[in-house]
């Protein structure tokens, strides 16, 4: 089974929007790190994302100016955080937050909401081979 995830460290948050009550975090791009099983060999893509939040609350984040480079932070969904990556597929209903940090600022972009998903834009590009 190949596994992929976005690494949030790096990636760049371009925008965030508030439609009625969904939440829009948009990486251009965020970078991805694809495992193949039975290899020790990663890959590392490219690839713009949104996460999407459904019936959810922007708390902070507002204010920041954009674009910035995230230095990490939380996703979670139900009883699940994911800390400084986001897995590939990502679809889930029920309780969804995420707490992202911005490097160089104290600001940070906080979410609450009642689902949260990805939406991909396109095909992701390959950048480089991660070798241990």
């Amino acid at each position: 089974m190949d596994l992929t995830s976005i690494e949030l460290p790096g990636s760049i948050i371009t925008d965030i929007r508030v439609l009625d009550e969904e939440v829009r975090v948009r990486f251009e791009p965020a970078y991805l790190i694809k495992t193949m099983t039975g290899s020790d060999e990663r890959t590392r893509w490219r690839q713009n994302i949104e996460l999407v939040f459904d019936d959810g609350e922007l708390l902070e984040g507002g204010t920041i100016v954009l674009p910035a480079t995230c230095s990490g932070g939380d996703v979670g969904e139900n009883i699940y955080t994911y800390r400084d990556m986001v897995p590939i597929p990502l679809e889930s209903r029920g309780r969804a937050h995420c707490d992202l940090r911005l490097e160089g600022s104290s600001l940070r972009i906080k979410v609450e909401a009642e689902g949260v998903r990805l939406e991909r834009e396109g095909l992701p590009k390959y950048i480089e081979h991660l070798r241990n």
